[in-house]
């Protein structure tokens, strides 16, 4: 993972899925397991577009990490990815990132289509609209 300190431009963000500010100035960092993601559906340009569904994924050298949600028994969705996230070189590594895991949220507008099965996982913490 990259910590150095950079300044980067990658034009606009369409963060047209929130529903509202609610819940965005308390956005959680988390680490993004990249290998959960596929360049075509979710990176095309190389940014891991915000509104990405994400669920925890696992723990690896005592940090959580998260990765692309998808439906199953016992699957969580935990938030959306907040902001966009560049893509490592490594495509099978890890990248920081946030997450709005409280708020409203525009099911619609998302750049995946997120099931009513994940929507039910989180009922009390994001409203969709």
């Amino acid at each position: 993972m990259d910590l150095t300190i950079s300044r980067k431009s990658f034009g606009a963000d369409d963060q047209s899925w929130l529903g509202s500010a609610h819940g965005t100035n308390a956005a959680q960092t988390i680490t993004v397991d990249v290998s959960t993601l596929t360049r075509a559906d979710h990176y095309p340009d190389g940014w891991i577009v915000s509104g990405i569904p994400l669920m925890k994924t696992g723990t690896a050298s005592g940090q959580d990490l998260y990765g692309l949600y998808t439906d199953g028994e016992d699957h969580v969705l935990a938030g959306f990815l907040f902001t966009p996230i560049k893509v490592p070189a490594d495509t099978s590594g890890r990248a920081g990132g946030a997450l709005l895991e409280h708020g409203r949220v525009k099911v619609d507008r998302l750049p995946v289509s997120v099931s009513e099965t994940a929507q039910k996982t989180v009922a009390g913490r994001i409203i969709f609209a």
